[in-house]
């Protein structure tokens, strides 16, 4: 005679936790597959004289704002390394305004969304 016994309460507990850290990732991958669409528009979208702000584009997971059900991603420029973005982006007085994150965002939303949706079902 063989004889199997089963916690079921363990299985369930394990079952989910990956769930848990699955939902997490999936959601995690996706977001960045998003934040790397805007981040690369708004670098193209850089008016070519500021070499300085391109280069200082960035995209970073923000751990503050972020939670099991929620991850944000930041994309921006370093204002340290490069304190004329904003001039840039909104003008002045005296200078135009020459903007890139707005329109990055307006320009690919739709295929960010996409990237993220094709990114969650690949890990998935």
């Amino acid at each position: 005679m063989i004889q199997i016994d089963f916690n079921v309460n363990a299985i369930e507990d394990h079952l989910n936790n990956f769930s848990e850290k699955a939902k997490t990732s999936v959601i995690r991958v996706g977001s960045q597959a998003a934040a790397q669409v805007f981040y690369d528009e708004a670098k193209s979208r850089v008016p070519a004289k500021s070499g300085t702000l391109r280069d200082s584009i960035y995209q970073v997971f923000s751990q503050d704002n972020s939670s099991a059900s929620k991850v944000t991603y930041h994309v921006s420029w370093n204002r340290s390394k490069a304190p004329h973005g904003h001039l840039i982006e909104f003008g002045t007085s005296r200078a135009p305004a020459h903007p890139f994150l707005r329109p990055a965002y307006e320009a690919m939303k739709k295929q960010a969304y996409e990237a993220a949706i094709d990114k969650m079902k690949e890990r998935l």
